[in-house]
């Protein structure tokens, strides 16, 4: 058993005094089935995905094809069941997963992205169209090339080795330069449904929308009765900014305000406190507005001042703003937010223990008093005190193979302090840790969906666990034994039918609040704002 010292006694107080609304119980009263592990500590955590070719399809390039690098005649396909692809049924969209040939010597050999096939015949890949396109006749071929400007060809292939009934399919894909390959890889692609059985909603009902006309809605606060939608700038649906939408009538959420500032449209987060509203720019760091007028926010400044930042997300806890940055370097801000429109910047932390190699950043983070939790991507989850912001100390960490830990939330249950951990690739999910002592983190649950939809944000209000899960939603779950979370409701704000679907992996819900004020927030990429009463 890990010796807390007198810091962590008190961040732990401060946690569980917060979260007094989802502790129940005692230690006495936990039931036999919660104890922290039993089913999963004993099994090694493989990760989201595994590391292997998914296709029996290769390139050939021993000499013996004088095909074009790319086409469908330079693939050798003889040990692959091309008969089942007859039973692909290519419309509509797909979630892609790319894995490189080389992912046992480079762990970011990969990728997601999307395919969407028109009724028109047309196929985009994550929003490019292919210029040659055949899924008929025992054959998946989708291939886009041209010439660069300086004379060289390109080509860019996707071919199908064998289809998994009528929405699954894997095969070969590969990029060409001047006629050889510069990638080599194999990639499964799922379509986009709903899960069997289930209809538009279960236990939520949509009272209000807000509509967000260009850029892709990312993330949402609510404050001083309006809600508060930043954008990401896209370039297809054009440059990010901020929302104002007024909440006097929740049905009709009325757009007020939007703000977008020229070559600064890359807004990912957006937090609030008093009379000033944060925004999380991809170019100039956090954004200062003044609410003193809430329908109307003033530009105040951008910190820390100091040139280029890409600030993804922001976490405010008391008198502390915390904001995750993936460049130039990952690093975490701190600032102190007393006056909460003069942020003071206190110190701008790089985890030192974090493999500088690696290719990971801080991504998102929650905080309570002394206690900071940062998903840092291929690091995992980060539990570091911060009780003195100038010298930060890690106190445990959570990390599983080729992890993209993306965000999380804390609570206490019986008296065991428990983090609902989710990531963001293929076949990412929710995972629950026993995080009591920080030095010996557990898993000790999960939560699952199919693997071409990922989870995004969740949001932790007493024993329900709110999480915008891309095209499969908004999910709520009953947490009150967190090695069993247990889903009670749901409502898909993803429809085919709406602007830009399909032509990202990235789609669908993606932010969320629960304020408290009875209702439930949560932002779409393509429909914006969302308004529904807590159930």
């Amino acid at each position: 058993m890990r010796t807390w010292g007198h810091g962590a006694v008190v961040s732990l107080l401060a946690l569980g005094a917060w979260l007094t609304g989802c502790t129940s119980g005692s230690a006495e009263d936990a039931e036999p089935d919660e104890a922290p592990g039993q089913e999963f500590e004993k099994k090694r955590d493989e990760g989201d995905w595994r590391p292997s070719r998914l296709a029996e399809c290769t390139l050939i390039t021993d000499g013996s094809s004088t095909a074009e690098c790319g086409t469908q005649e330079s693939f050798d396909l003889s040990a692959c069941d091309t008969t089942s692809l007859d039973s692909l049924s290519p419309q509509g969209p797909f979630t892609l997963h790319v894995v490189g040939d080389d992912i046992l010597a480079n762990d970011n050999s990969q990728f997601t992205g999307a395919l969407r096939f028109m009724p028109d015949g047309r196929v985009f890949s994550s929003g490019y169209p292919m210029r040659e396109v055949r899924t008929d006749a025992g054959t998946f071929f989708l291939s886009n090339y041209g010439t660069l400007g300086d004379g060289r060809s390109y080509r860019t292939t996707l071919v199908g080795c064998e289809a998994r009934g009528s929405q699954r399919v894997t095969g070969c894909y590969v990029n060409c330069l001047a006629g050889a390959p510069t990638f080599q890889a194999t990639f499964e692609a799922e379509k986009v449904v709903r899960p069997e059985g289930e209809g538009e909603a279960s236990g939520l009902s949509l009272v209000g929308e807000g509509r967000v006309t260009r850029g892709t809605a990312a993330d949402v606060f609510v404050t001083h009765g309006h809600a508060y939608v930043v954008a990401l700038e896209d370039p297809l649906t054009g440059p990010g900014g901020l929302y104002v939408f007024d909440l006097g009538d929740r049905t009709a959420p009325r757009l007020v305000k939007s703000i977008t500032f020229p070559g600064d449209s890359y807004w990912n987060g957006v937090w609030a406190k008093d009379d000033a509203l944060y925004v999380a720019s991809g170019v100039r760091g956090v954004l200062v507005f003044d609410l003193s007028n809430p329908a109307d926010p003033q530009f105040l400044r951008a910190l820390p001042n100091s040139g280029f930042l890409n600030a993804h997300t922001l976490y405010a806890d008391g008198d502390r703003l915390y904001s995750m940055s993936a460049a130039p370097s990952p690093k975490t801000l701190i600032f102190d937010i007393s006056d909460a429109k003069q942020p003071v910047l206190l110190n701008i932390h790089q985890d030192p223990s974090v493999d500088p190699a690696v290719a990971s950043y801080p991504h998102d983070a929650t905080a309570n008093g002394d206690r900071l939790y940062v998903n840092h991507w291929r690091a995992g989850l980060l539990i570091l005190d911060v009780s003195d912001p100038m010298n930060v100390v890690k106190l445990g960490q959570y990390t599983y193979p080729r992890a993209s830990s993306h965000t999380n939330r804390v609570g206490v249950f019986k008296n065991r302090v428990i983090a609902f951990e989710g990531g963001e690739d293929w076949g990412a999910h929710l995972r629950v840790l026993d995080i009591t002592d920080p030095a010996n983190v557990k898993r000790i649950g999960e939560y699952r969906l199919s693997p071409g939809v990922s989870i995004h944000n969740m949001e932790l209000k007493g024993e329900r666990l709110y999480i915008s899960h891309y095209q499969h939603g908004v999910r709520v779950l009953d947490v009150s034994k967190p090695k069993h979370p247990r889903e009670v409701a749901y409502y898909q704000t993803w429809r085919e039918t709406d602007r830009a679907r399909g032509l990202s992996f990235f789609d669908g819900a993606i932010g969320m609040r629960v304020p408290g004020d009875g209702y439930v927030y949560v932002v779409d990429t393509a429909r914006g704002l969302l308004i529904f009463p807590e159930p």
